[in-house]
């Protein structure tokens, strides 16, 4: 059995469908979740093509709000939500091991290619992780 979940999510409006297989099998489990949310650093073009000075800064604060009303939902304690910043799937690898988490869930959204059958962060996740991957298909827009 899993003793310790990570759920990945980026935090989009698909995430209600994640959290409900990952209540799904942290109650068949029993195990401990943690939650994380990577945001990507802005190339530093940005910063004066839109002229905002830190948005980083908002884009950090604003992903923490949003993990701890997720955590809400999850009764996930505050040690065990984690917003990083970097690249997504080195982050999310790098918080599993140091957690030593046995699943990692993510979704995905890949609609062409190789992305058709998983999403690039998800097929990333897969390749480099230590653990268990479970990539959640998430529905399709009609």
């Amino acid at each position: 059995m899993y003793k310790h979940i990570l759920f990945a999510t980026d935090l989009t409006e698909d995430t209600e469908y994640l959290i409900e297989k990952t209540r799904f099998i942290r109650e068949k489990t029993g195990a401990t979740l943690a939650l994380i949310h990577v945001v990507e650093p802005l190339p530093g073009y940005s910063y004066a093509y839109l002229g905002i000075e830190d948005i980083e800064g908002q884009l950090l604060s604003e992903a923490r709000s949003s993990i701890a009303k997720l955590a809400e939902k999850l009764n996930v304690g505050a040690n065990d939500q984690f917003v990083e910043v970097g690249p997504t799937k080195t982050k999310i690898l790098k918080v599993a091991d140091e957690i030593k988490a046995d699943l990692i869930i993510c979704g995905s959204h890949g609609r062409h290619g190789l992305s058709l059958l998983l999403g690039s962060t998800a097929n990333a996740i897969l390749h480099g992780a230590k653990c268990d991957v479970l990539t959640v298909r998430l529905p399709e827009e009609e």
